[in-house]
C-alpha cells in the first residue's frame, strides 16, 4: 500500500509557485467557511489582490476544480463549488455502499506493513487532533480522508479506489462546507476501532465500524447556509 500523498506535487518554477500560493489561500478561505458556497471568484480580482496575471490565478483555479472545490463554468467564470443537502446525503449514502466492502476486503488482505503505516497515520491524526489554528483544522479534515483512501489501496480493487477519490473529495467539501466541528475529535478513536478489526481480519467487524464511522460524520453536519465575507476580508490579504 503507498501513503495517500496530495493531489498537486509542489513545483519550483515561479509561476507555479504564484500559483500554488493562490491555490493554498482559496482554499483556506472555503475550508474556514470564509467563502461561502456559490461565490464566484473574479479572476482579475483575485489576481489584483496577488499581484499576479490572470494566467497564474486560473492556473490556481483549475487545481481547485480538480479538487472538486471550484467550479469552473464556460462563459460564467470559477464559483466555490456549492454540493446541496440533497447531494451531500447522496456522497454518504454512496460510501456507505462503497466503503464496507472496502474494509472488507482491506480485512482480507492487509500486511504487516500496511499495518504499520496505518498506525503512523493514527499517531498523526491525534498530533493533529490537538493542534489549533485553520491550517491543522485543514490537515486534520485532509488526513481523515487520506485514512479512508489507504483503506481503499489496501482493498486492492483500482476502479473501487478511484471511486473513493472522488467521494473523498466531495466529502472534504461537505465537511468543511458544513461540519459543525470540522474534524470530529471522534474520527481518530473510530479509525482505530477500524483498524483494529483489521488486524483481527474480521471483515463484518469492519464493515460494522466503517457504517457506524460515516453515520457519525454525517450527523455532524449541519446545512444552515453560511454567511459569506468578501473576497478581499476572507482572504486577509
Amino acid at each position: 500500500m503507498k501513503p495517500a500523498t496530495d493531489a498537486f506535487p509542489v513545483h519550483h518554477d515561479g509561476q507555479d509557485d504564484r500559483s500554488q500560493l493562490i491555490r493554498e489561500a482559496l482554499y483556506n478561505a472555503i475550508v474556514e467557511r470564509r467563502l461561502a458556497p456559490g461565490t464566484k471568484l473574479v479572476e482579475t480580482e483575485v489576481g489584483k489582490l496577488f499581484d499576479v496575471s490572470r494566467t497564474v490565478v486560473r492556473a490556481a483555479l483549475q487545481m481547485l476544480a480538480f479538487e472538486g472545490l471550484v467550479k469552473i463554468e464556460r462563459n460564467r467564470g470559477a464559483f466555490v463549488a456549492y454540493p446541496t443537502p440533497d447531494e451531500a446525503r447522496q456522497i454518504f449514502e454512496s460510501r456507505r455502499v462503497i466503503e464496507p466492502e472496502i474494509a472488507e476486503r482491506a480485512a482480507e488482505r492487509i500486511t504487516s506493513a500496511d499495518i504499520k503505516l496505518f498506525q503512523a497515520h493514527l499517531k498523526e491524526e491525534e498530533r493533529l487532533l490537538v493542534e489549533r489554528g485553520p491550517n491543522a483544522r485543514r490537515a486534520a479534515i485532509k488526513a481523515s480522508g487520506d485514512y479512508h483512501l489507504m483503506l481503499a489501496s489496501v482493498a486492492g480493487n483500482l476502479i473501487l479506489e478511484r471511486f473513493m477519490r472522488e467521494l473523498i473529495a466531495r466529502s472534504s467539501l461537505v465537511i468543511a462546507l458544513y461540519g459543525q466541528s470540522g474534524a470530529s475529535s471522534c474520527a481518530r478513536s473510530e479509525h482505530a476501532d477500524i483498524l483494529d478489526a483489521l488486524m483481527a481480519r474480521d471483515s463484518k467487524k469492519a464493515a460494522d465500524a466503517i457504517r457506524h464511522h460515516i453515520d457519525h460524520i454525517e450527523e455532524d453536519l449541519d446545512y444552515k447556509v453560511v454567511s459569506n465575507s468578501p473576497l478581499r476580508d476572507a482572504l486577509r490579504v
